[in-house]
C-alpha cells in the first residue's frame, strides 16, 4: 500500500477545478465500525444522497458521484484499508484514490479544490518512524508508516558465558571480554539500524533498551540516527510485532502531542509579544490572504462556515461582497478547510493539533508569521 506523502497532498491542494467543482469523498471502511461490505455501502449511500441534493443539475458532479459509487461497489481490500479517499472532477478527467491503513471520518465535500484537511491530519499524526529494540544479545529493527509495519530486521549475538571461558582467564579478564563483546553487539545493532534507515528512511527513532545499555546504544548510533531519537520505551526485544506496534504508536502519539505543544507555546509567546504571530480565525485568514504565514496551526476538529473570493482569493467569515475587490464571493461550508488548502498551496508548514487546550483558547487557529 503506497502511503500518501506531504508532497502529494500539496499537489492535490494545488489542483483547481476551473470548469467544474471537485468532489472529495472520505469513507470510513474500518471493519471495527462497518463489519460487512453492505454496511460500507449503506454509509456510502448516506453520503451520496446528501451530495446529490447539492448537485443542482451539474453533469460533472453527477458523473463524479457515479464514479465514486462504482469504485466502492467494485470491492475494497479491507484487510489493509481502513480509510478510503476519492477525489474526482469529471470535467477535467481528474481522479485520484488514496487507500489508508487508518480510519477517516466519512464526508463528501464539493469545492473548487480537493478537500485535503483529513489527509493532512493523517500525515501529520503518523510520520514514518523506526523502533530499535536491543538487549545484550539480540536486536530487532522495525519501521512503521501510518501505523503499519513496513520493515522488520533481527540479529542475535551469542555472548560467552563465564564458566565456558578458558579457566586461565581471571574474572576481570572474563568480565572485560564480555563487556567488549556486548559493545560490539551494540555497534552491530547500530549498523543494522543505519542500514534500514538508508533503505527505508524514517523521521523519528524510538529506542527500546534497558537504562543500563540505552545511553551506550545511543552513543554508537550514526549521527543521522542520534538526531532522530525522540523517546525511549520499555518494549522487550522478544515482544510480538503487534505488541511492538501498539506500544510504539503510544510513544509516537505522546511525541506528537509534545511537538504540537511546543509549537503552540511559540504561538502564544508571539501573540503575547504582538510580533510575528496571530490567533483567531479573522486574523489568521487575513495573514494568509497577505501571504505572511510561515506555520499554520489548526485544532483538528475546528470548523467554521465562511466565504471565499474566486477572483482575488480573499477568505473570511462574512460575505457576500469581497472587501478587497468588491466581487461577489462564494459561500463555503468550512473556511478552515479553505485556509488549510491555501496554506499548503503557499508552501506553508501546517500543524494539525489534537486536543490542545491552549490553541482552543486562542480560537482554534493561529499562525506564526514570516514578517
Amino acid at each position: 500500500m503506497a502511503a500518501i506523502t506531504e508532497r502529494e497532498i500539496r499537489e492535490l491542494a494545488a489542483f483547481r477545478g476551473r470548469e467544474a467543482m471537485v468532489t472529495s469523498c472520505y469513507l470510513d471502511v474500518d471493519g471495527a465500525n462497518h463489519v460487512r461490505h453492505t454496511d460500507v455501502l449503506r454509509e456510502l449511500d448516506r453520503l451520496l444522497r446528501e451530495a446529490r441534493v447539492r448537485a443542482n443539475g451539474s453533469s460533472s458532479l453527477a458523473a463524479d458521484l457515479r464514479r465514486i459509487e462504482e469504485h466502492v461497489r467494485g470491492g475494497i481490500d479491507r484487510s489493509r484499508t481502513r480509510g478510503l479517499v476519492m477525489f474526482s472532477c469529471s470535467a477535467h478527467d481528474f481522479w485520484r484514490v488514496v487507500e489508508l491503513p487508518v480510519p477517516v471520518r466519512s464526508q463528501v465535500v464539493v469545492n473548487h479544490t480537493p478537500a485535503v484537511r483529513q489527509l493532512e491530519v493523517v500525515v501529520d499524526e503518523y510520520e514514518r518512524f523506526g523502533v530499535l529494540l536491543v538487549d545484550r544479545q539480540r536486536a530487532r529493527m522495525f519501521v512503521f508508516e501510518l501505523g503499519e509495519l513496513v520493515e522488520s530486521s533481527a540479529m542475535i549475538d551469542e555472548l560467552p558465558r563465564g564458566d565456558d571461558d578458558d579457566h586461565s582467564y581471571t574474572k576481570d579478564q572474563v568480565r572485560d571480554h564480555v563487556a567488549a563483546r556486548a559493545h560490539q553487539h551494540l555497534r552491530a545493532a547500530a549498523r543494522v539500524a543505519f542500514r534500514v534507515f538508508q533503505e527505508q528512511g524514517f523521521e523519528r527513532l524510538v529506542l527500546g533498551a534497558s537504562d543500563e545499555i540505552a545511553s551506550e546504544l545511543e552513543s554508537v548510533l550514526h549521527p543521522y540516527l542520534r538526531e532522530r531519537v525522540v523517546a525511549r520505551c520499555g518494549i522487550p526485544v522478544h515482544a510480538g510485532d503487534d505488541e511492538v506496534r501498539q506500544a510504539a504508536l503510544e510513544v509516537e502519539a505522546a511525541v506528537e502531542r509534545r511537538k504540537e505543544a511546543e509549537v503552540v507555546a511559540r504561538l502564544r509567546e508571539a501573540v503575547g509579544a504582538g510580533h510575528r504571530g496571530v490567533a483567531g480565525l479573522d486574523a489568521t485568514l487575513q495573514a494568509l490572504v497577505e501571504r505572511r504565514v510561515e506555520t499554520l496551526l489548526v485544532s483538528s476538529g475546528f470548523t467554521h462556515a465562511g466565504w471565499r473570493c474566486d477572483g482575488c482569493g480573499w477568505m473570511g467569515r462574512l460575505g457576500r461582497a469581497c472587501p478587497a475587490c468588491q466581487a461577489e464571493m462564494r459561500q463555503v461550508d468550512d473556511v478552515v478547510e479553505e485556509a488549510v488548502e491555501e496554506a499548503l498551496a503557499q508552501s506553508c508548514r501546517v500543524e494539525m493539533c489534537v486536543g490542545n487546550a491552549d490553541l482552543d483558547v486562542l480560537g482554534g487557529i493561529g499562525a506564526l508569521l514570516r514578517y
